[in-house]
């Protein structure tokens, strides 16, 4: 629907158009020829500072590309003025481009800026999100809070193997490093279940496979 896209990219622009010409239709005509103009234009313009043009970031996110992504939240000049849910989603973006350039202190400010809004849309993101800041922890070598997230993340619900194969896998490793090894094989044979098929966590369950027989437990 690249129609769409055009209208969101520039809604903002299109919208000052549509009321520079509503006042130029008011001033020769009058006020009742003028209002479907006006009446564009505003919608246009608010339509731009509440909802934002996020639909934009899911090309440039499904394609890797980081730095499209980013041009697009740089058109987002007032985050605070978007409607809960969206902003919500700005921030959770916004924290997974930071976790990218391993801007790690960043991405966990803006995961849980994202967590604290709330509403439905948030929900839904509550546990991806819990997922990222356990692992965010972990990598920081905070351990207990690391699990803490992720075992709310499983709770609150992740939304496909991928991710619950990556939590079950966090926790494996947590529980091996505690070395409970009996929980630690639990976990494993979860992640497994999954069967995950992202090269990054198949490649780690095969690291984790040629030992983890070899436990007691």
């Amino acid at each position: 629907m690249k129609w769409l896209n055009f209208l969101i990219k520039y809604r903002l622009w299109l919208g000052i158009v549509a009321l520079a010409l509503a006042i130029y239709t008011h001033m020769q005509a009058g006020f009742w020829p003028s209002f479907i103009l006006y009446l564009i234009g505003v919608i246009a313009i608010v339509g731009h500072f509440l909802i934002g043009p996020l639909r934009l970031l899911q090309e440039p996110m499904e394609n890797g590309d980081m730095e499209a992504a980013k041009k697009v939240l740089k058109t987002i000049w007032f985050p605070g003025l978007l409607i809960k849910p969206v902003r919500s989603q700005y921030y959770t973006i916004k924290g997974n481009l930071a976790m990218v350039d391993q801007d790690y202190e960043g991405a966990e400010a803006l995961m849980k800026k994202s967590l604290s809004l709330g509403g439905s849309m948030t929900k839904q993101a509550e546990g991806p999100n819990k997922l990222q800041l356990g692992m965010l922890c972990i990598q920081k070598g905070d351990m207990k809070q690391g699990e803490s997230y992720i075992r709310q993340a499983i709770r609150a619900g992740l939304p496909d193997s991928e991710n619950n194969a990556a939590a079950y896998l966090q926790l494996c490793s947590i529980m091996m490093n505690k070395r409970e090894f009996r929980a630690a094989k639990d976990y494993f044979r979860k992640a497994k279940s999954y069967k995950p098929t992202t090269p990054q966590i198949v490649d780690q369950i095969k690291q984790i496979e040629k030992y983890i027989t070899r436990m007691p437990g």
